[in-house]
This record gives C-alpha cells, structure tokens and sequence, in this order.
C-alpha cells in the first residue's frame, strides 16, 4: 500500500513540475496539426533527404536524442519517401540502444507492417524476438525509474506481433512457443495449452513441436495433480502424452513421457478403486461392481485389480453370478471400441478451450506510440484465430501509434 502511494506522489510531483516550469511552444503549420514543443526542443524541419543526414550527424556524434528525432520527422512527414524505411529502422536501433526496449520492440513492429520489403525486415523480426524473452525471462518495466512488475503481458504481445507479420519467418515458431511459456509463467495453463496446440499444428515439422505437445500432456498432468477437474484433466493429461509417443516415439522425452503415463493410469485405477469401495460400503452394489470392473480393465496385474477380483467374486457368491455378470457386462467395453491415442476422444487437440477456433491466443497488436501507424493494415496473413470470446491475461487495448 505504501509502495502504491510513493508512486502515486511521484506522478504527481513530476506533473506539477511539469506545469509549473513549460515554457514551452505550440507550433502551427498550414494543413499540419499543431505540435508542442518542449522547453529547449528543437523543431524538425526539412526535405527527407536532409533530416536524414541531421540524424546522421547527430547519430556519429553522439546525439542520440537528436538522432532519433530527425529520423522519426522522416517517418512522420515522409512515409512514402525512400529514405522512411530506413530512418524507422535506425529509430528502432536508438530506441534499444538509449535503453528503451518497449518503444524499440514497437517501432520495430511497425518497421515490418508499414515497410515489410525493407532490407532490415529479418533484422527487425530478430531484434523483437530478443526483446520478447528479454521480457518474458524477468525484466521489469520501469516506471519514474522504479522497476513496476515483470512484463510478462508485454513479451507475449511482442512474440504474437512476430507470428502475425512473419508466418513463416525463422523466428516464427518460437515465437508462438514461447507465448505458451509466458502463459506458463503466468500462471493461465489454458491459453498455455491452446499456444502449445498451435504450435503443434501450425508446426509440425520443427522440432519445437515436440516439446510443445509434451508441455500439453505435461499442463493436464499438473491440473490433475492439483485436484482441479480431476477425472477430465486426468484423460486429458493421458490422451497428451499418448498423441507425443505417436508422433515423436524417438524424443528424448519418450521415456518420461511413458513413466507419467504410468503414474497417470495408476492414479486413474486408484480413483476408480476408491469409488468402488465408497459404493460397497452404501451397498449400491451395482455401481459398486461397475468400478471394480473398471479397475480390472485399468490396470489387470495391480494390487487394486486383485483386491476388485477379490471383491466381485464375494459379491458373486452372495447374489449369484448371473446377477453380477449382468452388472459385469454393462461395463465392459467393446473390443472393437478399443481406444488408443488416434481414436481417444479429444485427440490431437486436448486443449482447455472449448470453442474449436481458440488456439493460438494472440492478442491484438499494439504499436509504438512514437511512430506513425502502418497506412493500411491488411488482414492478418498467418491465419492465426481471433481471440477467444472470454477475456484472457495478457491483451491491452488497441493503441494508436501516431506520435
């Protein structure tokens, strides 16, 4: 609480000194919008070709904030000039190099959407990217030099703009993986899911895929561990790790993906056990025989199964075994149903997201405030899905990228 209003005093102390000490100016130009400029601002003015060679000079001589202040005129006033894409791209490069890696991460996006044939377009692509993990792995966003929290909404954002500007980019689906991490780190395992799946589909040939559909198997396993859905995460977390074995029996991950399904159908035949012996003990019999039989199918050499064996044959003796092999039966699936990790229900998308369109959860771009916004922006090429209807970590409002 006390942290909260430290900071709130210091907005308000850098407010008031703000007003109390502008003597700054309103330029007006025919056909522009007025702009302010601050106390000992300078106003860029000039063809392309010489604010150009202002940033240049200021750049080598170390003037970065004259830099970069000639090269986003360029930007704002001449977005068609030749001379734009690159004076964005040296903006972008100012921005992380003067230790802002928001305002970088943003002009660099817009770089790829308002100029995507640019000569730095991969460059861009690389710089966003490591921007994005720098983010995800724990760097704080500063505020009045005060670090706020760790940008964890920040990072996912970034990587998303990676996927929607360059769908078959190298940086591509790492991008999309790593936006499951961060949906880790903060704790949303359903979006982490869905991000996983998209990868696995969207990318099937690239060895991250593997990892991705490990990490599905991995999230459901955890959710049944926590109690949390158990009977449905525990089939979940089953179906994961079976569609793994399927397509990538090879992996390093094989073995531990087999052990956890061990663990997972010891768990199932455990639980299974244990209601059975709730209905026992109520003498609802019938339901009582019906999980004892479950257990047997489960897992037919363990102790449970021995005791259920036990069990069923006592029940057997003492209401005749034409009733308790009809009860029997009516449990028993038929072999020609027999369920494997191609024909499980659910398989290859036991993602926590109900609507077929949720996979991949990229939220809306949002571009740097420092330049200009793309002059048009196409529909996304990589044939991402919209956001799913409930409001999910991560996403921020819309901006406009208009200095």
């Amino acid at each position: 609480m006390r942290r909260h209003f430290f900071i709130l005093f210091l907005l308000m102390a850098a407010l008031t000194a703000s007003v109390e000490t502008s003597t700054g100016a309103i330029v007006f130009e025919p056909g522009e919008k007025a702009e302010y400029l601050a106390p000992g601002e300078e106003r860029m003015s000039g063809t392309a070709q010489q604010l150009f060679e202002i940033g240049e000079k200021a750049e080598s001589s170390g003037n970065f904030s004259r830099a970069t202040k000639a090269y986003r005129a360029i930007v704002r006033k001449y977005p068609r000039d030749a001379l734009a894409s690159g004076a964005a791209y040296r903006y972008a490069q100012l921005q992380e190099r003067t230790g802002d890696p928001i305002k970088a991460a943003g002009a660099y996006r817009v770089l790829v959407e308002q100029y995507p044939k640019n000569p730095h377009f991969e460059e861009a692509i690389e710089a966003q990217f490591r921007i994005g993990e720098m983010y995800m792995n724990g760097k704080k966003i500063k505020f009045f030099g005060i670090p706020m929290r760790a940008a964890i909404e920040k990072s996912i954002e970034i990587f998303a703009g990676i996927v929607r500007s360059a769908p078959y980019g190298r940086y591509t689906a790492r991008a999309q993986f790593n936006i499951g991490r961060a949906a880790e780190k903060q704790g949303n395992a359903e979006s982490a899911v869905a991000a996983y799946q998209a990868v696995v589909e969207k990318f099937p040939e690239d060895p991250l895929a593997a990892d991705a559909q490990y990490q599905i198997g991995y999230l459901w396993q955890k959710s049944a561990a926590s109690g949390v859905k158990d009977a449905k995460a525990t089939k979940n977390a089953q179906v994961g790790f079976q569609d793994f074995l399927y397509r990538y029996p090879k992996s390093e991950k094989a073995a531990q993906a087999r052990e956890n399904l061990a663990k997972l159908e010891q768990r199932q035949t455990t639980s299974s056990f244990k209601v059975a012996k709730f209905y026992d003990k109520q003498k609802s019999y019938r339901a009582a025989v019906i999980y004892y039989n479950d257990v047997l199918r489960q897992m037919p050499g363990s102790t449970e199964a021995e005791q259920a064996k036990k069990r069923i044959g006592q029940l057997r003796a003492k209401f005749g075994a034409k009733a308790i092999d009809t009860i029997a039966a009516t449990s028993v699936p038929s072999k020609k149903g027999k369920q494997t990790a191609s024909n499980m229900p659910g398989h290859g998308a036991p993602a926590m997201h109900t609507s077929p369109g949720d996979v991949a959860p990229l939220p809306p771009p949002e571009a740097d405030e420092s330049l200009p916004p793309p002059t048009s922006l196409n529909p996304d090429p990589t044939g991402a899905p919209d956001l799913p209807s409930a409001p999910t970590p991560g996403p921020t409002p819309q901006s406009s990228a208009t200095p």
